[in-house]
């Protein structure tokens, strides 16, 4: 892992906190990152940092010699960097002693720094790994660090020559609201279908309007704008463990944190997001676990309710037993969860890696009129690999 200077780690949340009325703090140690859907960047920081003996049966092992290294990992905190100013783009009445934090500006200088490093020259940042989880984050150096092993939690806003299945990792949002204590039943849960948050999504996420307009009057479902508040959460968290399902439709890209959400409620997700990419799909079957539901049935008048109405008890109960199964991959905080789970995803991308590398020095120039999209889907278990 880079030792990266404080600015791209724990200087960006001091600037978010600044940006928000905090005071400086004397010690690192006591700065927090903020609760977000993007906290896999904290996790995986202070993941790393821990003592190696405190991370049994890891895919990946870190050295401090960047010479015993198979990847390089990349600790920007990319996507809080994003929303540093609670007003974007920032404003220009910062104080001389506390100027505007600027992103775009941050972007540049890690690239900068970056590609000062012989480790990146080596193998033109193929064996670099970068966290951008926000579909935005890293958009201004997207095309230099496209080589990498991006972890995204979709490609809504990617290009298929920056990022891949192939190359990449999805990564679950971090779940905002409680984990559902109790057991598998459907007694306590007389809702039929719950969803709360944004009406008003930009670009795939238009489907959420047309989905308020044929079920708010529907018998037995709960459906409500409602943007990001403590309350907000409390509200979701009693709608989400008293339904049967809850609907996830895509927001402004293809995922959104609701599934994850719904997941650790026991509450079965109704996926209508026809160009989701999911986390972890090598050890997970959705289908189990999940109703995906296709665009144009979904806003058909009657049609999804008539649908979910049809589920048998029995049905229900089998997937919450799933769910309970599985919810350990989406709890970041779990040892055995959602960290331990992404490391070994990024492990078994090494061999692509070598291969791709290998493959970049021994060719010269490449004329093509299209982008270059060969590439070599790899699937190895079992690899210890050396971060």
């Amino acid at each position: 892992m880079y030792d990266l200077p404080r600015r791209f780690t724990y200087g960006v949340i001091e600037s978010y906190a600044a940006a928000r009325g905090g005071q400086s703090v004397a010690d690192d140690a006591l700065l927090k990152y903020p609760g977000n859907q993007h906290s896999a960047e904290w996790y995986l920081f202070t993941d790393l940092k821990r003592p190696s003996g405190e991370r049994v049966d890891s895919a990946v092992i870190r050295v401090m010699d960047p010479e015993e290294a198979d990847l390089f990992y990349v600790p920007f905190f990319s996507s809080l960097s994003l929303v540093v100013n609670p007003i974007r783009p920032a404003t220009v009445n910062a104080s001389l002693d506390r100027p505007v934090y600027n992103d775009e500006q941050t972007q540049e200088a890690l690239m900068e720094l970056l590609e000062e490093q012989v480790y990146w020259k080596r193998n033109n940042g193929w064996d670099h790994v970068f966290i951008c989880q926000d579909p935005n984050a890293l958009y201004k150096v997207i095309d230099r660090v496209k080589n990498g092993v991006l972890l995204v939690s979709d490609f809504g806003r990617l290009g298929r020559d920056q990022a891949s299945l192939v190359k990449d990792v999805i990564l679950p949002y971090s779940h905002r609201i409680n984990t559902y204590k109790g057991d598998i039943g459907i007694e306590n849960r007389k809702s039929l279908l719950f969803f709360m948050g944004n009406r008003y999504r930009k670009e795939g996420g238009k489907i959420r309007d047309l989905l308020f307009q044929v079920l708010e009057n529907e018998k037995g479902v709960i459906i409500k704008h409602g943007a990001q508040s403590r309350e907000s959460r409390r509200a979701a968290s009693q709608g989400m463990h008293t339904s049967k399902f809850c609907l996830h439709p895509a927001g402004d890209t293809p995922s959104a944190c609701r599934l994850f959400d719904a997941i650790v409620s026991l509450c079965v997700p109704v996926i209508v997001s026809d160009y989701i990419e999911l986390p972890f799909e090598d050890v997970i079957d959705y289908r189990k676990i999940a109703i995906f539901v296709d665009s144009n049935t979904a806003v058909r008048h009657g049609k999804l309710v008539k649908l979910l109405r049809g589920v048998s008890s029995e049905r229900i109960l089998e997937i919450q037993k799933e769910l309970k199964k599985v919810k350990r991959y989406f709890e970041y905080e779990d040892p055995n969860g959602t960290v331990k789970e992404i490391w070994q995803q990024v492990s078994s991308k090494l061999p692509l890696i070598k291969l791709m590398s290998n493959r970049d020095k021994r060719i010269v120039m490449r004329d093509l009129r299209e982008s270059d999209c060969s590439c070599l889907c790899s699937n190895q278990s079992g690899i210890h690999t050396i971060l």
